[in-house]
């Protein structure tokens, strides 16, 4: 495995941490409210970085959201320049993680599959006759 792998995951991990804290810390646009970072993606080259954020509720709407941590990236950048001994602090590009979204999709899609094999097993099974029993009761071979 190349080196640069586990490097560009440490400092994925210390970007989301940074951004966590800053965004908590020191962040004041009201539109950015309670947002959590639930992963950073750095391009190989480190010039890029890819930050998942999920907002709390819905007291504002994802698109606000998303457009205020947009507008506070240069902010970010210039604070994560300041803890991070990078070369170069990465652009940061804010995309909504909708993982949980696909999730609770899968969830409900696969929970719809086994109700309708359950159904369908139950019907198959209320339309078989009842077996024959082959040893009748009275001894006598069957005819």
């Amino acid at each position: 495995m190349p080196r640069e792998f586990h490097r560009s995951r440490r400092i994925e991990e210390q970007i989301q941490r940074l951004l966590a804290e800053l965004l908590r810390r020191e962040v004041k646009d009201p539109r950015v409210g309670s947002v959590t970072i639930t992963a950073v993606e750095v391009s190989r080259d480190l010039s890029h970085a890819k930050v998942h954020f999920l907002p709390f509720g819905p007291a504002r709407p994802t698109e606000e959201v998303g457009e205020a941590l947009r507008s506070a990236a240069g902010f970010l950048r210039a604070h994560l320049r300041k803890h991070l001994k990078l070369r170069q602090v990465p652009e940061l590009n804010f995309v909504l993680d909708e993982t949980i979204d696909k999730a609770a999709r899968l969830s409900s899609l696969i929970s719809a599959a086994v109700a309708s094999d359950v159904a369908r097993h139950r019907d198959e099974l209320s339309d078989e006759p009842p077996a024959a029993d082959d040893s009748p009761a009275t001894g006598e071979p069957p005819s």
